[in-house]
């Protein structure tokens, strides 16, 4: 347990000197530092990007539609919705989906259950982690990571496979599943498998990630690398779209479909049962937030927004795995504050432990996407793919 926390202390510390939150000579020489690591970075990206564009290095290729979704940041730029949705209208018209992902975070199977497995499967190499076949849901947020989990439980008709090797888990997909498109979740950078389609997501409230790539800033590549895109998703808009970051990436990328959309809160949900509340109940109502994601003010501006009074917050590292006495403490607080609920995200809920108390509401809110600009592109695309000759990758 210390371990864990002293290593999210540690990447708080260093996402506040990035971020500019922290002064002294030190967090300055910190910052020197990571500058300097942050070249070396970037020759190894672009020549690891020049190897894969000359086919010095070939990718893999699976023989059916292989569509990845991914953005040029770390953090919270709200791709799971938008994977969700696109999986979503894929399978609806006709398409035997599966989602790919390396699972961050996850847990790995007992060693029981991988020997069983080896077994049954007659290999030594362990199978992918089918989160879901499909048809039903197959393992928990822990073992298999909490946006598989969470797309999971949402997309009942997709199946959703763990394995840091996604060549691994499409061939599994493919072979054991039916299945006749991938979606490689975060594969804007994963070049080991090949893709036509390209979809990355900016987010509009951080678009260039502080201007410089890992480790000073956020950016995973240099910012030019977005032409590499088919379709771009501005995400997290407001109402009025983003007109000027739409142009900014227009001249970075001519020939991409450019779509501006919104995290859109749907309702309300028991983390721990099955009822549903509708958004206007928060009104007046005096809440405690209690969330473990990239982006906190997101979530507590969305509550503001619906008339709630935030009497407490508590805010935990991206990914954080709530214990049991993490939760207690934070409702006991929450109690004493005056607090009608306590309110999470969907994110998070998928890692609370049960708790048996009942005596005040622990609630998380469900999120959608919402297109404000370029809907029709985005339906265009998806008819596209989905009679496209599924025979290419």
């Amino acid at each position: 347990m210390g371990s864990k926390h002293t290593i999210e202390d540690l990447e708080t510390y260093l996402l506040d000197v990035i971020e500019g939150r922290r002064a002294g000579k030190i967090s300055t020489l910190l910052c020197g530092i990571l500058w300097a690591l942050s070249w070396i970075f970037v020759l190894i990206v672009q020549v690891r990007l020049w190897l894969y564009r000359h086919r010095i290095i070939r990718p893999s290729t699976l023989g059916c539609q292989v569509i990845s979704v991914g953005n040029l940041t770390v953090g919270g730029t709200g791709k799971t919705p938008v994977v969700e949705v696109f999986a979503r209208n894929l399978q609806q018209q006709g398409r035997k989906v599966a989602i790919l992902s390396r699972g961050y975070k996850s847990k790995e199977l007992p060693f029981l259950q991988k020997m069983t497995q080896r077994i049954t499967t007659g290999k030594i190499e362990a199978p992918p982690r089918v989160v879901s076949d499909g048809k039903r849901l197959l393992l928990d947020s822990h073992t298999a990571g909490d946006e598989p989990y969470m797309l999971a439980s949402n997309l009942p008709d997709v199946s959703v496979v763990v394995d840091k090797d996604r060549v691994k888990a499409g061939k599994y997909a493919i072979k054991e599943l039916g299945c006749d498109t991938l979606i490689l979740d975060d594969g804007f950078q994963y070049l080991k498998l090949g893709h036509r389609l390209d979809i990355a997501l900016v987010d509009q409230t951080n678009p260039f990630g502080g201007g410089h790539l890992l480790p000073r800033g956020l950016l995973r590549e240099p910012m030019r690398n977005i032409k590499r895109a088919g379709f771009i998703f501005i995400t997290k808009c407001d109402t009025d779209g983003a007109p000027e970051l739409k142009e900014q990436l227009r001249r970075m990328n001519p020939h991409a479909e450019i779509s501006e959309c919104r995290h859109a809160p749907k309702f309300l949900k028991d983390v721990f049962g099955e009822t549903v509340y509708d958004l206007g109940w928060l009104k007046g109502k005096k809440i405690a937030a209690v969330s473990g994601i990239a982006v906190p003010e997101s979530f507590e501006n969305a509550l503001r927004s619906f008339g709630a009074e935030i009497v407490y917050t508590r805010r935990f590292s991206d990914h954080h795995r709530f214990t049991q006495q993490e939760v207690i403490n934070t409702i006991n607080k929450s109690i004493k504050l005056g607090a009608d609920a306590l309110l999470t995200t969907e994110k998070d809920a998928v890692r609370f432990p049960f708790i048996e108390r009942r005596d005040i509401p622990t609630l998380f809110m469900r999120v959608q996407i919402e297109m404000l600009s370029g809907e029709e592109e985005f339906m265009d695309w998806i008819s596209r793919i989905c009679f496209k000759n599924h025979r290419t990758a």
